[in-house]
């Protein structure tokens, strides 16, 4: 079933439109419809390819949240071949919110691991909504270290609004855990690809984002902390947080002036949701070229690479 956002209205009701007009005819084979089907989908058409070339931030905020949307899972299992996850971090347990493993992206072997919101309720708090705690991110400086032994090339799939914020969490060291993950991205000698390919929030998600090359989706968002967030905390009430969205800079192409990440990954018109194995093979091979880039450098040149990469976020917009 179609999940619309509060924008899309229009689209759906043409949509739905269509869906009564084919039900019709099934009924009735006699009934012609085709002229009605036809000009009602060339309008839809043109209204998502209106609608999504004027997204603001809040809106995108939106899409990037969009629950049809792909998530880590769906990634796994159209690109990565033997995929072996690997789980807990030795300290404490594991954490479902955060996966990790090792694996071939479309052939390359590498160590993958990413942020999984989860596609239903159940799954949803399975994966705690893709909020890690602080083992998640000790899990995810075991697979780096285990990446760097073996040489392998680290991917990271990032989608999270945050790091879990509960009571547990903190008092086994939520924010040591992520300052240790962020450390050890800077550390690892060997080729590291991020992409954003949801909601990129606050430090849990930077804590798998530090990476040599940094991607995103058109319509994903990245942020130092969630619009309502924000919001709560200048305004005093999350009604704001369409403003916030506006003032945090957001979007892939605010992110990209400012140089905070790399390289913009143009979505299906409607969202990545509308076509999935579309955009997911467009990661696939996004990924592979920046690997291919990477490969060219020594572990020294690629941890300076991504040492003077975060020195230098900011300065582009600056100048």
């Amino acid at each position: 079933m179609q999940v619309y956002l509060e924008f899309e209205k229009p689209i759906a009701e043409m949509e739905g439109k269509i869906a009564e007009l084919r039900a019709i005819s099934k009924d009735d084979p006699e009934v012609n419809i085709l002229n009605e089907v036809t000009r009602l989908e060339e309008k839809v058409a043109s209204q998502l390819e209106k609608t999504y070339k004027s997204l603001d931030p809040w809106q995108k905020t939106l899409v990037a949240r969009h629950p049809a949307r792909p998530h880590f899972v769906d990634y796994i299992d159209h690109l990565v071949e033997d995929f072996t996850p690997l789980s807990g971090d030795r300290l404490y347990s594991d954490d479902q919110a955060i996966i990790a493993g090792l694996g071939r992206w479309q052939g390359r072997r590498v160590a993958i691991m990413g942020h999984e919101k989860g596609a239903n309720t159940q799954a949803r708090l399975k994966h705690n909504f893709g909020m890690a705690r602080p083992e998640g991110y000790r899990k995810a400086i075991r697979v780096m270290e285990l990446a760097e032994r073996f040489n392998i090339p680290v991917v990271t799939l990032v989608d999270t609004s945050g790091a879990y914020p509960g009571i547990g969490a903190e008092e086994r060291g939520q924010s040591e855990a992520i300052a240790r993950c962020t450390e050890k991205c800077l550390q690892i000698g060997v080729p590291f690809v991020s992409v954003i390919v949801g909601e990129g929030g606050s430090g849990g998600a930077l804590a798998l984002a530090t990476a040599n090359r940094i991607l995103m989706l058109e319509h994903s968002i990245y942020s130092v902390a969630s619009p309502e967030a924000c919001a709560s905390i200048l305004w005093r009430s999350r009604e704001k947080a369409k403003e916030a969205a506006e003032a945090l800079k957001v979007t892939a192409d605010s992110l990209n002036d400012l140089g905070v990440i790399d390289r913009i990954l143009k979505e299906p018109v409607g969202g990545a949701h509308r076509e999935r194995d579309l955009i997911i093979n467009q990661v696939g091979d996004a990924v592979i070229e920046e690997l291919d880039d990477l490969s060219q450098l020594s572990s020294d040149e690629l941890r300076r690479d991504r040492r003077q990469k975060f020195l230098d976020m900011g300065r582009q917009g600056l100048a």
